[in-house]
């Protein structure tokens, strides 16, 4: 039996991969391959180099934003007006990446591990399995807009969750018979919308590549076990907040442990945390008691009407005299 890990995007959230990858580590579930996209591909070349998830933890602990998105006002005003194609540099990440990750091309990895990145002129998803790791982790993860384009092997590519948030197909093509999806998730309980165009242009690309998520597991799941590592729920952390990485971890870790020593139920309940839904405008839409304007209130005294006709009905047919009887015929 082939066992592979295929992990979602999700900018920030990613860290809750690390407490979902400790808990399957310490179970001793262990990937003969790896498939990532986006923050996915980041976490995914730590678990194909065979590290401890400990040392990925103290990693994402110790990020800020402005590590991961360094600010420069002057090259967002350039992204604005059409000089540039992106708000900040991807110098962060890839520092990061040169620092941390310890094999240099992907066919390097001790674990098979392959990177989903999307093409740019053509929209297809891209599988690469060769060449620069740095590079093509940095595609799989230039958020449109956010991020610059990497060209690898002449072709511009950008973040594989465009096109394949959570690359089940491919695990499936690569020959996966067990795939453990480790899904990111999203913000679904945020009390109030993301500051900044960076925060919101994060957000926005959570909620758009996390829908196809589900779809893709019923499709796959004929074809495949596929295992959902259940997924955060609720998030009141933005995809920009890199503060809270710890306290994903940890939750993740926690729900994780508890799922596997449950022997790992099957996937509905948590295909339901990643379809679109809400919590925090859910309770305060319950707290408010609206007012009927005009239209509101003729609406409800319409359906008062149409529930009462039928009484009003019979009654007036009770009311009803009564036919004179017919009068005899003369002769």
């Amino acid at each position: 039996m082939t066992n592979a890990f295929v992990l979602s995007g999700g900018a920030s959230l990613g860290a809750a991969q690390v407490g979902m990858l400790a808990a399957l580590s310490e179970a001793g579930v262990q990937p003969d391959l790896v498939v990532g996209t986006s923050v996915g591909a980041v976490n995914g070349a730590w678990v194909a180099a065979g590290s401890d998830p400990a040392e990925l933890g103290a990693v994402w602990r110790s990020l800020r934003r402005d590590t991961v998105f360094p600010a420069r006002p002057v090259g967002g005003l350039l992204g604005f007006i059409g000089t540039r194609c992106h708000l900040v540099p991807d110098s962060g990440i890839r520092r990061l990446l040169r620092d941390h990750l310890r094999f240099d091309r992907l066919e390097d990895a001790p674990v098979p591990f392959h990177v989903v990145a999307t093409d740019l002129l053509s929209g297809c998803d891209t599988l690469l399995s060769r060449g620069d790791a740095v590079d093509a982790i940095l595609a799989s993860a230039a958020i449109p807009g956010v991020l610059p384009p990497v060209r690898v092997a002449g072709r511009d590519l950008m973040d594989g969750g465009v096109v394949n948030n959570t690359p089940i197909s491919h695990a499936v093509r690569l020959g996966a018979d067990v795939i453990w999806v480790l899904a990111a998730g999203y913000s679904c309980a945020l009390t109030e919308q993301p500051r900044g165009a960076l925060g919101m242009a994060l957000h926005a690309a959570t909620l758009v590549i996390n829908q196809r998520l589900a779809a893709d597991i019923k499709r796959y799941s004929r074809r495949a076990d596929v295992r959902i590592v259940p997924p955060l729920c609720p998030i009141r952390v933005a995809p920009a907040d890199f503060s809270q990485a710890g306290e994903l971890i940890e939750r993740a870790h926690s729900l994780t442990r508890d799922w596997l020593a449950d022997g790992s139920p099957p996937q509905p309940p948590a295909v339901s945390k990643l379809a679109p839904h809400g919590h925090a405008a859910a309770s305060s839409a319950r707290r408010r008691t609206p007012e009927l304007g005009p239209q509101a209130d003729m609406d409800a005294r319409d359906g008062m009407r149409h529930e009462q006709a039928p009484d009003l009905r019979r009654t007036v047919q009770r009311r009803r005299p009564a036919p004179p009887p017919p009068r005899p015929a003369s002769g």
